[in-house]
């Protein structure tokens, strides 16, 4: 038998969830210790699947399967391709950071509070157990054991948005708690909705599997063989109403314009390094399920619905980054800003083309990068002055010039600059959507020009000019803080310049799914001259 590699991976942080709520209250700093060292665990696993993967093998490695329920078709199976495994190392890279950021988060306002309100022990558990949660799930090949973790990952974000959120707010403390409220039960029950609606789909799956094979099923990999095989014939209106309720929870969770009116509030009242988590980490399940599931499982159905997908990705690309140039809270325009990313990415996704979806994968790394960097510096911005608003921000590069040269680089990440992580990624969904479609690409070119009008004017607002008396005594980043930092803007610059280990890693797994919706690059209108025929 096998070293159940991937089963270890996600067993890590969650077991590391476990020993640091286990540690004693008042050993606050020991419980920080063991959940860093959990997720420094955690990634030497992702890298070591990262190395055991093999790009150019089977569609699925590493895989592991055990009966579970048995009566009802559902096994422990999991497996990951390029795709996941990109994945699974950006989340494994990023909670380490997490982890840093967040260092005095969960520190009591007072002693006496400590043990009741804001156990230092429950913030960073919660973080590792959305860890486990969200690594499972990318290694699923079974949907229901999918269905499970993308579901149970809500609770942990729930307590650590309503728990642990920003403490400031303009208003005090008082209007802050109410805020976190506010954005926890609305995060949950936006995300608890598109799963019902899911859950429905999932059973409607297996009843169709059960009619068609004889024995209902919930193996991925089964499904798309004997649809393949011509096995499972689905009737186009069932086709199209399981991809819909599928597409509906992913579209919630991605987020897609007009489901998107929960990442705001959540970003803007957590603290800098659960926004990180939320839009980085977790909101990345929902684009890599549109990938996994709704491609695969129904191809025909995604097919009938890219027109109407691919203007809502347009919708979201433009409202989203118009919306951030409004943004008076540093937090919600870039929450604002992350939704126009992800409608780049489902506009690589449903574009279908070999350009298009690589570069939708990689936007997910990339974004997860660069949105890290530009959020943690804010974050970092925020706990020196007290407030979110831009307007209470002036001069600040002027004294602290480190965080505001991290922040510019985090910025620039973020509008795409040549040179950056998310250039080539943006630029690979453009032309594979250009391909195809081209009005949608030209309209979409627009978020680009709107994204560098809100990045230079944030960082105007907040770092040049004169400095405001507030801001006068900022100290700069401290190690640690320069700690978190650094590795992200270095990977930022890597990955601008050298993208080959990424898109070398998720190109094979393209393929497969672009082979399994039956569609091919379209070829150019005008066909290539015969160099030696002109000769």
């Amino acid at each position: 038998m096998s070293f159940p590699l991937l089963t270890v991976t996600a067993a890590v942080p969650a077991l590391g969830a476990i020993a640091t709520a286990a540690v004693p209250a008042a050993r606050r700093t020991a419980a920080k210790w063991v959940a860093l060292l959990a997720s420094l665990a955690t990634l030497v696993l992702a890298a070591v699947v990262l190395v055991r993967f093999d790009p150019g093998g089977a569609r699925y490695q590493l895989t592991e399967s055990h009966a579970w329920i048995e009566d009802f078709g559902v096994r422990y199976s999991l497996g990951v391709d390029g795709i996941a495994v990109a994945l699974i190392g950006l989340t494994a890279l990023l909670i380490p950071f997490v982890i840093l950021a967040g260092w005095h988060d969960a520190d009591p306002l007072e002693e006496k509070v400590s043990r009741k309100w804001r156990p230092t022990q429950g913030f960073f558990a919660l973080v590792l157990m959305v860890e486990a949660m969200v690594i499972i799930s990318f290694e699923a090949t079974d949907v229901f054991l999918f269905y499970i973790f993308f579901e149970a990952m809500l609770i942990p974000m729930y307590f650590l948005i309503g728990g642990f959120g920003d403490r400031a707010h303009p208003h005090g403390e008082e209007e802050a708690s109410r805020q976190r409220s506010y954005a926890a039960v609305k995060f949950l029950l936006y995300n608890l909705a598109g799963g019902l609606i899911m859950l429905a789909a999932v059973i409607g799956l297996f009843a169709v599997t059960a009619d068609d094979l004889g024995t209902g099923t919930f193996s991925l990999q089964g499904i798309v063989e004997a649809r393949a095989g011509g096995e499972l014939d689905m009737a186009t209106v069932t086709e199209r109403a399981l991809f819909l309720g599928f597409f509906f929870a992913f579209a919630v969770k991605a987020p897609l314009w007009p489901l998107h009116t929960w990442l705001p509030n959540a970003m803007g009242e957590s603290t800098a390094p659960i926004a990180v988590l939320i839009t980085a980490v977790v909101d990345k399940v929902g684009t890599f399920a549109m990938l996994r599931f709704c491609l695969q499982l129904f191809p025909e159905a995604s097919k009938w619905a890219t027109p109407a997908i691919l203007v809502l990705a347009v919708i979201s690309i433009v409202y989203g980054a118009l919306l951030a140039v409004g943004q008076r809270d540093i937090k919600r325009l870039i929450a604002y800003a992350s939704i126009s990313h992800f409608g780049f990415i489902i506009l690589g996704i449903f574009a279908m083309t070999s350009q298009g979806q690589s570069g939708a994968t990689l936007y997910m790394v990339n974004h997860g990068i660069s949105t890290a960097a530009l959020m943690l510096v804010a974050g970092f911005l925020i706990s020196r002055r007290g407030s979110r608003l831009i307007a209470d921000y002036g001069g600040v590069q002027k004294v602290a010039p480190v965080l505001a040269g991290t922040f510019l680089v985090g910025g620039l990440a973020t509008l795409s600059l040549p040179g950056l992580a998310p250039f080539i990624s943006e630029f690979l969904v453009l032309v594979g959507t250009f391909s195809r479609y081209p009005a949608l690409a030209v309209i979409a070119t627009f978020g680009i020009v709107l994204a560098a009008l809100y990045v230079l004017v944030l960082y105007q607002r907040t770092m040049t000019g004169p400095v405001k008396a507030e801001v006068r005594g900022m100290p700069d980043l401290k190690v640690r803080e320069l700690v978190v930092v650094a590795p992200l803007v270095a990977l930022l610059i890597f990955l601008g310049v050298f993208p080959k280990p990424v898109t070398d890693l998720v190109n094979p797994a393209v393929d497969y799914t672009l082979s399994d919706v039956q569609k091919t690059d379209p070829k150019p209108d005008v066909p290539v001259r015969d160099v030696e025929a002109a000769k």
